[in-house]
């Protein structure tokens, strides 16, 4: 009976485990957009992420939100630097999330400043 109990709880590790990166390390798709970047915070009470949006249009009526991994610091600086301005980011969208990476299923993985096209010179 134990080694029944220990060949499930072994097979269900191996099952979570093969789950955690097919999710973390197999991206659905990788794409580029670009917008005011309006928000970027470090938030959440048990887990903190990072987590932010940018406006893409005039009106502000499509909203972008996006995760940023605690690992990628320079781009959490940069964004922090870019408050306010256009921004073109690069990210990777994931089938699923977990709440200790955050809470959107985009990933930023670098972030560009950019010249607005709403702006003529």
């Amino acid at each position: 009976m134990k080694k029944i109990i220990t060949i499930a709880i072994l097979g269900l590790m191996v099952i979570l485990a093969v789950y955690y990166a097919f999710i973390y390390f197999v991206p659905y798709s990788e794409g580029v957009r670009s917008g005011e970047l309006i928000k970027i915070s470090h938030k959440g009470v048990m887990v903190k992420t990072w987590e932010g949006e940018i406006s893409q249009g005039v009106s502000g009526a499509q909203i972008f939100t996006f995760s940023v991994l605690d690992k990628d610091e320079q781009v959490i600086e940069k964004l922090q630097e870019y408050q306010g301005n256009y921004v073109k980011l690069h990210y990777t969208e994931r089938f699923a999330t977990f709440f200790w990476l955050g809470d959107t299923k985009y990933f930023v993985t670098q972030v560009e400043k950019e010249q607005s096209p709403h702006l003529r010179n």
